[in-house]
């Protein structure tokens, strides 16, 4: 199949994906859902994400910080908005005016929330319950200061409890349900002290999907978003899920050489035969971990191959050995394995890492273009 003329590379976003997933996963949980769009929606685009996971159901958006919630909302986006992780020092003023949810994970933080409170519009926040991962959250010993001085806060009307939350360190399920159960005994302070906030939330995809009970009406779904399975063992087929992203790129020169032929920096491959190697303009700059170099795979006009050679910064070869190859066939890196395409997970398995690292890391420099199935 030929790509578009004068296309080098492209990230083909299907945004019906996104929609459906969000509709699938909804149904399976019988929760409310949190969808996450931070990191530019782990590089489908944030707002195309947000806008795309609404559309299925969702009734909040959730992003890493403050500059991410404020692009959402710049953009369009009017449903409520949670950020989580917050800059030492950093002004929440902004932040509550245009009526972001705040993550809060101290007393400092709690404070500046409520100082940032207007008359008529109270901060709205979600306290975060330490519960092993180690990570930010109120610690145990800080429970109850914080839990007395945020019910303080919100009778007074400067703050809105809007949830109680940690995350999972996905360990094991037995790690996870020690975790949910110092969050159960966090909520039960919380309620002691006069917090009844209307959401409470712990799973992330996998946990939404992998541990019922930690579903407590709420979840946030990140990964799951993008049709990428959060499970080693299960492929996102397995749980109904479709993935957003096909990342392509066009044969930039195809050339014919003699066995023996080196290739790429370092001729870590050198050809065993004559053979027939195709360049394709992608590199480490657009994402292409580096790490896969000689075990990457591709596929061009539905013929599996692997990456000849070291993964340089624009571009990298394949050997395509006899087969028919031609300037401007697609070249697919990864995209929905049900119809014939490499997987985001052969890719992190070639680059020793994560799929969610491979769909995040694609750069800017790889044009992003919706599609629908």
């Amino acid at each position: 199949m030929k790509m578009a003329p004068g296309v080098l590379r492209e990230a083909l976003i299907d945004v019906d994906a996104i929609t459906e997933n969000v509709r699938h996963l909804r149904a399976l949980t019988g929760a409310e859902v949190i969808a996450v769009v931070k990191a530019e929606g782990y590089g489908h685009g944030s707002h195309r994400a947000a806008v795309a996971a609404l559309r299925g159901g969702a009734t909040r958006i959730g992003v890493s910080d403050i500059a991410e919630a404020l692009a959402l909302r710049r953009a369009g986006i009017r449903a409520p908005i949670f950020a989580w992780l917050h800059a030492p020092g950093a002004s929440f003023d902004e932040a509550v005016r245009e009526g972001i949810e705040l993550g809060i994970s101290d007393l400092d933080q709690l404070l500046r929330a409520g100082q940032a409170a207007t008359e008529d519009r109270p901060a709205a926040v979600h306290l975060k319950i330490e519960t092993g991962l180690s990570r930010n959250g109120v610690a145990p010993a800080d429970w109850r200061t914080v839990f007395s001085e945020a019910a303080r806060l919100e009778r007074i009307g400067r703050l809105r409890v809007v949830g109680l939350f940690s995350h999972l360190s996905n360990t094991s399920l037995d790690d996870d349900r020690a975790a949910l159960a110092r969050f159960e005994e966090g909520v039960v302070l919380a309620a002691s002290m006069g917090l009844q906030p209307p959401l409470r939330h712990i799973a992330a995809t996998n946990a939404a999907i992998a541990l019922p009970e930690a579903r407590l009406g709420c979840v946030r779904i990140g990964i799951g978003l993008y049709g990428v399975s959060p499970l080693a063992d299960r492929t996102p087929a397995d749980l109904g899920l479709r993935p957003a992203m096909t990342l392509r790129g066009a044969v930039a020169a195809v050339r014919r050489v003699p066995a023996g032929t080196g290739v790429s920096y370092g001729y870590d491959y050198r050809t065993p035969a004559d053979t027939t190697l195709a360049l394709v303009p992608l590199g480490y700059a657009d994402g292409v971990p580096r790490q896969a170099s000689g075990r990457g795979p591709v596929s061009i006009n539905g013929r599996r191959f692997t990456v000849a050679g070291r993964i340089a910064m624009d571009q990298f070869v394949v050997d395509v050995g006899d087969h028919p190859v031609a300037v401007g066939d697609e070249v697919v890196l990864f995209g929905d394995p049900t119809l014939g395409a490499p997987s985001a997970r052969d890719w992190a398995d070639a680059a020793d890492t994560i799929d969610y690292e491979i769909v995040t890391r694609v750069g800017p420099r790889v044009p992003r273009r919706e599609v629908h199935a």
